[in-house]
């Protein structure tokens, strides 16, 4: 079971990771795509929730973001990595910033953030 929603910005993308470190969500896997209008969040279930589950998840990330249908390259881009391949070899390939991908990391969406930050030299409204 899939949710990809799109959000605007570092924070709102925190608290997912948060939720899903206290939740006990049968989560396989998150990937996190950083854009420059924003945040693509995808979290793959391992196995199907059940409604009530479903409609409390869905309710939180919908409070957060927007569900999201993403164009083709990022569509391709979530798939490689879903089938093993690399992050940086899908970064290459597909011109996408993979910030995370496996189990919900805070630490490598803070440093990203940080990386980005620190080179341009302010804080963009998407990374706050």
């Amino acid at each position: 079971m899939d949710y990809l929603y799109f959000l605007a910005n570092t924070s709102l993308t925190l608290r997912v990771v948060e939720f899903l470190h206290i939740s006990p969500l049968p989560v396989r896997f998150m990937t996190v795509i950083h854009q420059i209008d924003g945040w693509i969040v995808r979290v793959k279930m391992s196995e199907y929730l059940d409604p009530q589950q479903h409609g409390d998840f869905t309710a939180f990330m919908s409070e957060l973001g927007i569900p999201h249908e993403p164009d083709i390259r990022v569509q391709m881009a979530l798939w490689g990595l879903e089938t093993a391949q690399s992050p940086v070899e899908v970064m290459q390939r597909y011109q996408v910033a993979v910030v995370s991908h496996g189990t919900p990391d805070r630490q490598e969406i803070e440093e990203f953030r940080n990386q980005f930050v620190r080179g341009l030299g302010y804080c963009p409204e998407t990374l706050a």
